[in-house]
C-alpha cells in the first residue's frame, strides 16, 4: 500500500475515535463482513472513509435491537447510508423486532405488578 492510498484510509484507532465505537467492536464488525478493510504493509487494518458512515449505521441498528446476523442480511441502503430510513425490504424485520420489544415490555410490566403485589402483602400493617 503506498503512502497516498494509506492516507486516504483510516486506521482502526482513527475509526474508533471518530465513531465512538471500540476497537474491539470494529474488529468484530469487520470479521462479520459488515466493513471492508485492507491490510497495510505492516499488517494493520485500514478502512476507507465510508467506514465512518457504516460504523455509525451499524451502531444505530444495534441500538434498535438488531443483531449483527440480521444487519448482514439488510440491503446496502441500510448498511451504507448513515441515518438511512429503513428500506422497504427491511419492514418485516422491523415489525418483528417491534413486536418482540413490545412482548418484552408487557412481560416486564407483569413482573413488576407481581413484585409490587408481593411487596405490599409483605408490609406490616401501619401502627395506628
Amino acid at each position: 500500500m503506498n503512502k497516498t492510498s494509506q492516507s486516504a484510509t483510516l486506521s482502526i484507532g482513527e475509526l474508533a475515535r471518530q465513531t465512538g465505537a471500540s476497537v474491539r467492536s470494529i474488529r468484530h464488525y469487520d470479521e462479520h463482513g459488515l466493513l471492508a478493510s485492507v491490510r497495510a504493509e505492516n499488517g494493520y487494518r485500514r478502512f476507507p472513509a465510508a467506514a465512518l458512515t457504516q460504523v455509525r449505521q451499524i451502531q444505530r441498528l444495534i441500538g434498535t435491537g438488531f443483531s449483527l446476523a440480521e444487519i448482514q442480511g439488510f440491503p446496502d441502503c441500510m448498511r451504507m447510508i448513515e441515518g438511512a430510513a429503513m428500506c422497504p425490504e427491511t419492514t418485516p424485520a422491523q415489525r418483528k423486532r417491534l413486536a418482540e420489544i413490545e412482548r418484552q415490555i408487557a412481560d416486564l410490566e407483569r413482573r413488576r405488578a407481581r413484585l409490587l403485589a408481593t411487596l405490599s402483602e409483605a408490609q406490616p400493617p401501619a401502627a395506628g
